[in-house]
């Protein structure tokens, strides 16, 4: 009877154990959602460094060549353009300007994709192009995930819309031993570094301000105390020792 005690002794504490592991990594636990601060909306707001693809459209085809011009290489022998066409782009400088074609410096920093494509319009209907069609992309928008991941890296968003929860299934979600309460998300906001805190086990990360990632935003994952202090050793090294020593002492007691 003694020795049965003991196993169950055992037994209920790896249970007690592996439910308090449960609780650290369940994703989505009980907060409720609330609903009128839930959003599924989202607008891109260009920023310095954005890489922008502009495409200026029209009935009249001739009317829109000089606003979609090629961007070309030329030999320095034969002053030929070489290589394939590819179209122009447009970086975003440090006070929030292009410069575009004809019309000269445009200050689109901080508007967003359609009050860009609104600003455009009227500068060229009806002068230079009626009615025009412009569409905007970002060729360069990416988020990065590091840290406590199993594919850290960068990664190219071609659809220009991504969730925190998206960015970390790209990365090939945490590894167990990554904090998921003390998520971190970097962004710039006005030329400044900002930084948030997300709770991947709380459902209060649906309302969260960075829910929905802007380019360039850096997420990173933090190691628990115990994968720090293991770094330089197996992760799996203090499972075993901690199995192995149940073990022992299980057969010691069995044994007397």
């Amino acid at each position: 009877m003694q020795k049965a005690k003991i196993i169950l002794l055992i037994l209920v504490t790896i249970s007690i154990t592996s439910c308090v592991s449960k609780k650290n990594i369940t994703y989505f636990q009980n907060d409720a959602i609330e609903q009128a601060k839930v959003s599924n909306s989202y607008k891109t707001v260009f920023k310095p460094d954005d890489l922008l693809q502009i495409t200026v459209s029209a009935v009249d085809f001739e009317t829109v060549k000089p606003f979609n011009l090629p961007a070309v290489s030329f030999a320095t022998t034969t002053d030929r353009a070489i290589g394939t066409p590819q179209q122009q782009t447009y970086l975003i400088d440090n006070e929030g300007n292009i410069d575009f074609p004809v019309i000269g410096k445009l200050k689109i920093g901080g508007l967003t994709r359609q009050e860009t494509i609104t600003l455009l319009k009227n500068k060229l209907d009806p002068d230079y192009v009626k009615n025009p069609t412009i569409n905007i992309r970002i060729a360069n928008y990416t988020i990065t995930v590091l840290g406590d991941v199993r594919k850290p890296g960068t990664y190219t968003i071609p659809n220009e819309r991504i969730t925190i929860l998206e960015a970390i299934g790209l990365a090939g979600d945490l590894n167990i031993t990554g904090k998921r309460n003390t998520v971190k998300v970097f962004r710039e906001i006005d030329g400044k570094k900002k930084q948030f805190d997300i709770d991947l086990r709380s459902n209060k990360i649906f309302t969260s301000p960075v829910y929905y990632l802007q380019q360039n935003d850096l997420v990173y994952v933090d190691p628990n105390k115990s994968s720090s202090q293991d770094a330089a050793f197996n992760r799996n090294t203090g499972l075993f020792v901690s199995i192995g020593s149940i073990i022992v002492s299980l057969i010691a007691v069995l044994t007397r």
